[in-house]
């Protein structure tokens, strides 16, 4: 709307006050008047129906440049409406309606004029219809390029919110798992000999105690982080996973470990002792009688190894859950690949992590 009435200004304006300059010329008649309005109203709905209001708006600026009126700046109508058409439909819709426009214009100037000969308006009409669809077509591309960025920018965003959701899942599911496991062993244990041998309950309990303590703690290290919204917390590591073989002793499995993990990268060794927390969990919760865990750290030249299996009865391939598809998402994050299945006589994970720099 305020576009309209700008234009419309422009025009009756400008054409009211060119026709006391233009030898021979009448004043600006309230026919003249009506007609300029009545075409500078066609950008009223310009953006609904751009091809048709391109048409009408250059048949009516044609029409009065031909009918005798004061000559003004008319043409400025129709050039918005073909600046419109381009936008919205594209330069080969703009351009196939503009070259038809111009041959209907040339045809009624052969009947009207019963000559062929062009007159050199007719060139200024073919520079003006190529500069209007070019730089229609220009801005054009360049809102299309700009759209695209802004979809990327927020497929991103949507990206990286997804990973962090994931991120924190996985943390607050590795921390709660492990924890809770140990916990219901522990309290089981406790129930069992709470009347035949009361020590054994109390060391279970407070075997429970400190599961709680270190659980109650890491949650509010990952609290803390989302609260602030900077990755501050303590990154776990190999060097504190002397704790979690002595959790998964005081459940009543033998763990032995062989091999050297050596100095690792922070996310390598973040996550090497999250997928070594989760299978020593795992092992704790689901494996069928087990009496024995072997934890092998294989070191080489680019990739570290890591294997845990257990000496469960009877395993079965088992139906992936937030454990195994969180150790296989930390995994795939670094570049690696994590397996885990059932083996003669238990049930291994082995996953192996890239190391950047080392070849």
């Amino acid at each position: 709307m305020a576009r309209a009435v700008v234009v419309g200004v422009f025009v009756i304006g400008a054409t009211s006050a060119s026709s006391r300059w233009q030898p021979g010329a009448s004043p600006l008649t309230p026919i003249g008047f009506a007609w300029l309005a009545a075409t500078v109203l066609t950008l009223l709905l310009v953006h609904r129906f751009p091809l048709t209001l391109f048409l009408v708006a250059a048949a009516s600026a044609f029409g009065y440049y031909t009918s005798g009126l004061p000559g003004g700046p008319v043409i400025v109508v129709p050039t918005i409406a073909l600046f419109v058409l381009t936008r919205q439909r594209g330069p080969l819709t703009a351009g196939i309606t503009g070259a038809s426009a111009l041959a209907a214009a040339y045809v009624v100037h052969v009947i009207t004029t019963r000559s062929f000969a062009l007159e050199t308006g007719a060139a200024f009409l073919v520079v003006w219809l190529t500069a209007v669809i070019g730089v229609g077509t220009a801005v054009r591309y360049q809102l299309d390029a700009l759209a695209a960025r802004r979809g990327q920018a927020d497929e991103h965003r949507h990206r990286l919110a997804e990973q962090e959701r994931l991120r924190i899942a996985r943390e607050v599911h590795d921390v709660v798992a492990h924890s809770l496991a140990m916990i219901n062993v522990q309290a089981g244990v406790a129930a069992h000999v709470a009347d035949r041998r009361p020590e054994q309950a109390k060391e279970a309990l407070l075997n429970i105690k400190a599961a709680s303590a270190s659980a109650l703690k890491d949650l509010r290290a990952t609290l803390a982080v989302l609260r602030s919204g900077e990755d501050k917390a303590p990154a776990p590591s190999l060097a504190q996973a002397g704790e979690l073989l002595d959790h998964a002793r005081d459940a009543g499995l033998t763990v032995e470990v062989h091999g050297e993990p050596g100095d690792l990268p922070a996310p390598v060794d973040a996550a090497a002792y999250r997928i070594l927390q989760e299978s020593l969990t795992n092992v704790v919760r689901h494996a069928d009688q087990p009496h024995r865990v072997d934890v092998r750290f294989e070191r080489r030249p680019g990739a570290v190894t890591l294997r845990v299996r257990d000496d469960g009865r009877g395993t079965a391939q088992p139906t992936p859950g937030h454990g195994l598809r969180g150790m296989g998402e930390r995994a795939a994050a670094l570049g690696g690949r994590c397996t885990a299945g059932p083996v003669d006589g238990g049930f291994e994970v082995c996953v192996e992590l890239p190391i950047e720099g080392e070849a």
